[in-house]
């Protein structure tokens, strides 16, 4: 038997990590602008990380959800305070996916309807609805179909009221910012508007912040921008730095019951260890607001380069679209100057870095973006 690749490989094996770093087997070091798909919010192995998981792993690692778990408790509590969102509850899985999944089953509890509206090019996930809620036909198999899924136009304030007002929404379900569809921000009036509309017509507001949250875009959570408080937040990604962790976030006003959601693993004791760590560093080091910083910087710097079409973002979510497909530029980038990159469709590269990037750090990939674009230009 061998593995299942659910990507094409790099022939990279990174062995070892510490801080924007990776070191493959040979001793090459890499400087990691990706974050494993924006997973690593405060940095590979970070001191306080690894000791309060390792500590955990000696007291105990798991039990299940039929008794208190004092982190859990902890972990909610320190969330809310935070992110700003003291007053709501918190559910605990174990992946994005999961989060939107149980937030749109959630939705349709509460309101008795089953139709979800998504914006075109979004992403949010790979189980039953969630796929169905993401504007991939490549990735909704014939089981997945059957969800009512309607997908309006980015931004599209006239087509957002036509949909609500039908009466029959379960949930809005908007990124906080578009990771794989292209790094794309909903403005603060598309989000204010369908704040309002969701209200009027009973429909849930459903935030997925698993790739913009936990403090990636400059502020806690991307919508935050807009001012507006979704009914629903769902996270993942940089809450565990690592440990499969995801999570609800559940508005006072919709109130599950027991028995209505569940989960074996979510919330288990080394999840929520690897949680509240993440949250320690994200407060004493301030990297909320130093990715709000640098990445204002970044995107200034990256915008005056040539050959760059655009630069979109906030915080340290950064995609920058050039008239070519990028493949061969990312490729450059890895194996002549070690520099990890992403990228979303064809023509654009994404930048998601750990929070604790230095400004050196994104200045070399500014250096060396130049260098290869002045390559291609001559070519």
């Amino acid at each position: 038997m061998k593995t299942f690749d659910v990507y094409p490989l790099y022939n990279i094996e990174p062995v070892r990590a510490e801080g924007c770093y990776l070191w493959d087997a040979q001793g090459t070091r890499y400087l990691d602008l990706y974050g494993g798909h924006a997973v690593i919010s405060i940095g590979h192995c970070h001191p306080h990380y690894a000791e309060k998981v390792s500590q955990q792993v000696h007291t105990i690692g798991f039990y299940s959800n039929s008794v208190q778990n004092g982190l859990q408790e902890a972990l909610a509590e320190k969330l809310g305070r935070l992110s700003g969102y003291d007053d709501y509850a918190l559910f605990l899985c174990n992946s994005g996916a999961e989060a939107n999944e149980n937030a749109l089953k959630l939705a349709s509890f509460h309101t008795g309807r089953k139709r979800i509206v998504a914006l075109k090019k979004a992403f949010h996930g790979r189980t039953s609805a969630a796929v169905a809620a993401t504007d991939n036909p490549k990735i909704v198999a014939p089981v997945n179909a059957g969800h009512e899924v309607t997908f309006i136009p980015f931004n599209d304030v006239d087509a957002l009221e036509t949909e609500l007002r039908k009466g029959d929404v379960c949930a809005l379900i908007v990124e906080g910012i578009q990771g794989v569809g292209g790094v794309h921000i909903p403005t603060p009036a598309f989000w204010q508007r369908a704040a309002e509309l969701c209200k009027e017509t009973g429909t849930v507001l459903i935030a997925d912040e698993i790739q913009s949250g936990y403090g990636r875009s400059g502020k806690f959570f991307a919508h935050q921008y807009a001012d507006i408080q979704p009914d629903l937040i769902t996270v993942a990604k940089g809450m565990g730095n690592g440990f499969p962790i995801g999570g609800v976030l559940v508005a006072p006003h919709l109130k599950p019951v027991h028995g209505m959601l569940g989960t074996t693993f979510g919330g288990n004791h080394l999840a929520c260890a690897a949680g509240l760590a993440v949250l320690d560093v994200l407060e004493d080091e301030g990297l909320v607001a130093k990715a709000a910083e640098l990445g204002a910087y970044w995107m200034d710097q990256l915008r005056g380069l040539d050959g760059v079409k655009e630069v979109r973002g906030q915080g340290l979510m950064i995609g920058l679209e050039f008239d070519f497909p990028v493949a061969a530029l990312r490729k450059s980038l890895l194996f002549d100057y070690q520099l990890f990159t992403g990228a979303s469709g064809t023509n654009i590269i994404r930048l998601l870095p750990p929070l604790n990037l230095t400004q050196e750090q994104a200045d070399l990939f500014t250096e060396k973006l130049e260098q290869v674009l002045s390559q291609v230009a001559a070519s």
